[in-house]
This record gives structure tokens, sequence and C-alpha cells, in this order.
């Protein structure tokens, strides 16, 4: 792997050393850790990080994490040497990379990673309780019972709460991709203001090395406007009229910068682990789903197979490309009247995802927000430039209109 690949990889840039952290951020850890210190003796404490994709939330997270894990296992000095701590995160893939950077940080041990739902069990078995519990992607835990993935409580965060000391929360509302870890501000913020707590907001884009014009455009489509297209020289921002042209585009790009996928909307049938490829299909284009891998070492857009796949918005949450091609499927239409998105929850094939709706106030805004969430997600994950197709008539001819 090229020098500025392996610098843009997942792995480095979740453990890059401190001393490579912007100034904000080594002020927000240095605040996290001054937290935990006051509160060390607290019943319970919470402090709030917030950010839009690709504002580092889970790089300071991991910082964070080692310096607690240096001051638990390797400063006597310190009033948290010999603290219980563990770091939490509801995605497969980013538990892996977690994992992964174990190999080069001797004060961090495999164990100190979980599901949430481990960690959960675990403490309510054994009756422990943690110190600092520190649970990336947030707005994944779930705010109902789960007995498929033997969550039998109400909440994760009120759980994981009750069992530690000290909570620390990465969290974005605008990523939550099912009706069972439907969260909102209001919910948050009643659970943590009730006993000492801090929040801190990212701004800054690490991710998109674009104008802000450009993330204002995606967050403008996250709230079903379709708004001109920016203009930046140095941010690749282009439409295409046929699906295969803009994956052989991906494959170029691929070929010469690195990192550059496919990615497509839940709006195309699939089924996890039954043995079968699934296919991403228009009139010019069919190339598989992702293939579920969980022993792999690597995540899935640093595989070399996966240039042959598509990927799908739980594959690549919380991870960043240099280009994405992203394939906009039929649950998204454009209605030239209003002049405004509308989403058709019925033709999102990701059925699962609105189990639970019924008990909601309003069930179909809660549908049609989870599958602008899943866009916004595969929207905010590229570095240099964004392909989009639409299959939608309508919505494709606006995209091409601007």
């Amino acid at each position: 792997m090229p020098n500025a690949q392996c610098q843009n990889s997942a792995l480095y840039k979740l453990n890059r050393p401190a001393n490579q952290l912007t100034t904000e951020q080594q002020a927000l850890q240095e605040q996290v850790i001054q937290f935990c210190l006051a509160n060390a003796h607290a019943e319970h404490a919470t402090f709030l990080i917030q950010g839009a994709a690709g504002t580092g939330k889970s790089v300071i997270l991991s910082s964070v994490f080692k310096a607690l894990q240096t001051l638990a296992r390797q400063t006597p000095t310190s009033p948290l040497y010999g603290s219980q701590n563990v770091l939490l995160v509801n995605h497969p893939e980013m538990l892996k990379l977690y994992k992964s950077g174990t190999t080069t940080a001797p004060v961090l041990l495999k164990k100190d990673f979980q599901r949430p739902t481990t960690f959960i069990n675990q403490a309510a078995k054994n009756h422990q309780l943690a110190d600092i519990v520190l649970v990336d992607e947030a707005h994944l835990l779930l705010t109902k019972s789960d007995p498929y993935n033997h969550f039998n409580q109400t909440n994760q965060l009120d759980e994981i709460r009750r069992h530690s000391r000290i909570t620390i929360l990465i969290f974005d509302e605008q990523q939550v991709l099912k009706v069972k870890s439907f969260w909102q501000q209001q919910q948050l913020r009643q659970r943590i203001e009730a006993a000492p707590h801090q929040t801190a907001q990212l701004t800054h884009q690490f991710r998109m090395q674009a104008h802000p014009s450009v993330e204002n455009w995606v967050q403008t489509f996250h709230q079903q406007q379709v708004a001109a297209l920016p203009h930046d020289p140095h941010f690749e921002f282009k439409v295409f009229t046929d699906a295969n042209e803009l994956y052989q585009t991906i494959r170029f790009k691929n070929q010469t910068s690195g990192l550059a996928r496919m990615l497509a909307t839940y709006d195309f049938p699939a089924t996890l682990n039954d043995g079968h490829d699934h296919f991403v299909e228009t009139s010019t284009f069919k190339l598989r789903w992702d293939r579920y891998q969980p022993t792999a070492k690597t995540y899935w857009a640093e595989r070399e197979d996966s240039i042959d796949e598509v990927g799908s918005v739980y594959t690549i949450q919380g991870f960043d490309l240099n280009y994405a091609g992203v394939i906009i499927g039929p649950s998204v239409t454009y209605d030239p009247q209003s002049e405004r998105l509308v989403i058709h929850p019925e033709y999102y094939e990701d059925q699962a995802a609105f189990a639970g709706a019924a008990q909601l106030a309003d069930p179909e805004a809660a549908k049609q927000q989870i599958i602008l969430n899943s866009l916004y997600v595969l929207m905010s994950r590229a570095r240099n430039g964004l392909y989009l197709y639409a299959v939608d008539p309508a919505l494709q001819a606006k995209l091409l209109s601007l």
C-alpha cells in the first residue's frame, strides 16, 4: 500500500499519535480526562461528544481511551490508576478495527473492546461496575429490547450507565439506522442532565477535503431538498447517467488513488448469512452486495475483493473512502411540483430496520427518517469525490439539470 494510502487507512487514522491531533482535538481530549478525574468518585457522570459525519469523533474517542488506559495501567501516581475501563461499539466492523489497534499500543488489550450487549449481560450477571465506559457510535445503541441479539432490557444506554461510574458518548442522531435504535436529542438529554455532565460539539470537517458548500449540499439533501451542485476544484462532484459508467470510473479511481468503492441504498434484495450472493442491479449494471466476512482481518473497503462489490450503509458507516459511487435506489424519488425528495419506505428492502415503528407516535415519519439517515451516511463517506446515480427518473433528471 502506498504511503499516502497507508495514512488514509482506517487503522492509521484511528490510532494516530496524540501529537498529530489538532489543537481542538487535543483540547477536547484534555477536557474529557479532567472530567474523568473530577468525577472519579461520582455515583454517575456523562460526557457527550457530538458532531456530524467526518468530524473526527472516533479519532478523539480512540485517543482518549488510550490516554485513560495509560493512566490506569502505567501511571501509579494518577487517581485513575487501577481503574477498570472499556470501550463499546455496536458495529462489528468498527469493533474489529479497534481490536486491530491493540497490536501497536501496549496499554490496550483486545478484551478492552466489546459490543454493548456483551458488556451489559456480563456486568449484570457478575454484578460488576466499570469505572469508565466509552461508547462509540452511541446512536446505534438499542432503545428497546432485542431478544434476537440477546438484549432483554429496554434501553442499552440506561444499562450501560447502570453499570459504570462515568460514561463517555459519541453521538450523531443523523446516523440512526434502525427504529430499535431510534434516538432523539430530547430523549438523550433527559437521561444525562440529571447527573454531572458535560457536552462538546465537533465542527471541523476532516473527511470531506472540500469547500463547506459540499457538506452543506449533503446536509440539504438529508433535509429532502435538492440544491444546485457545488463547484469545488478540489472535490469531484458528478452525476452519472449510467450506473455502469459510474462503476468503471470508481474502478479507475481505485487503481489511481485507492479506497474508491460502490455504495447503494438498501433498495435491492439481500439476505444476511444465507450463503448466497445478492445483487444491486439497474438496466446497465449488476454487482453483488458485500459478502459478510466476520473473520476478515481488514474492514470491507480495504479488502481488495470489495472493488467487485457494493457496500451497504451497515458496511461503510464509520469509515472513509477517497471516492464514493452512490446508487440512490427507488425508495428515494423527487417531486418536481413540491421540489422536494419523496421517501417511500415500502420500497426499502431492509424492512427489519422498521421493526417496532408502530409503537412510535409517527411511524411513517420515523421510517422516512431512517432512510434519509442511511442516505446521509452513504453520501458523507468521500474525501475527494462523490459520484451519484439515481434510479428514479425524476430525481435523476433533477440531479442532471443541476
